[in-house]
């Protein structure tokens, strides 16, 4: 998860996050070079002590500074539109989970097996562990298998809310009424925690997720203790 020391994203615990963290390192070498030249142009400016009065324009300078930003528009463009379709790819997934978001809390339900289901309500300060983070931590977490094609069917039951987990990659909006649908797999084991990223109330800040990552094993077992309950 974040803490005060980081400046850029999550570590990535999926394989659409390390794409976008690639796209964001591509497309941000680009803005430096380019504010770099810019920033030079204009300080030179400053200290120019050439002045051409009778410059009234210039058709070489106009076609080379119209070309060269559509090149540039085009690196940036093909790699986003590639990891746009990337993104909204769902394949074959092995395990379905469906998320319905509610003021405030989440509910869960395991698609592939029999009645699974529970809410996951937010942690309060006061029953919060001395190792657990606070806002963030829930007394159901959602686990999933690693190394597994995952699909996660989104709706709403109230308004729209947002199931976000920035270290997988996965940002998609809980509309009432209809069905989203987000594919991801986890790469790694451990806990990514979000929160509701569409403003949805009074409580909107108090409603996080918290995914726990486990080998294949250990979540079947899971499932099935859960499901003999």
């Amino acid at each position: 998860m974040t803490t005060w020391g980081y400046l850029g994203f999550q570590d990535s615990a999926s394989p659409l996050m390390e794409q976008l963290t690639f796209f964001h390192d591509h497309t941000m070498v680009v803005i430096i070079l380019i504010m770099s030249f810019v920033g030079y142009m204009m300080g030179s400016l400053f200290v120019n002590k050439y002045i051409n009065r009778f410059l009234l324009e210039n058709q070489n300078i106009e076609i080379v500074w119209t070309i060269v930003p559509a090149v540039i528009l085009v690196f940036i463009a093909l790699p986003s539109l590639r990891l746009l379709y990337l993104l909204d790819e769902v394949n074959n997934p092995s395990v379905t989970l469906k998320a319905v978001g509610h003021q405030w809390y989440w509910s869960y339900e395991y698609s592939d097996f029999v009645q699974v289901e529970f809410d996951s309500y937010m942690v309060p300060t006061v029953d919060l562990s001395d190792d657990g983070f606070r806002l963030l931590d829930v007394d159901n977490r959602t686990v999933l298998p690693m190394n597994t094609q995952i699909r996660v069917l989104v709706s709403a039951a109230d308004v729209i809310h947002s199931w976000t987990v920035p270290a997988l990659g996965v940002k998609i909006d809980a509309i009432p009424g209809r069905l989203n649908q987000v594919g991801f797999m986890i790469n790694r084991p451990g806990l990514f925690y979000g929160q509701c990223s569409e403003i949805c109330g009074a409580n909107h800040s108090f409603m996080p997720i918290v995914i726990e990552s486990v080998n294949v094993d250990s979540f079947l077992g899971w499932v099935s203790a859960l499901a003999e309950e």
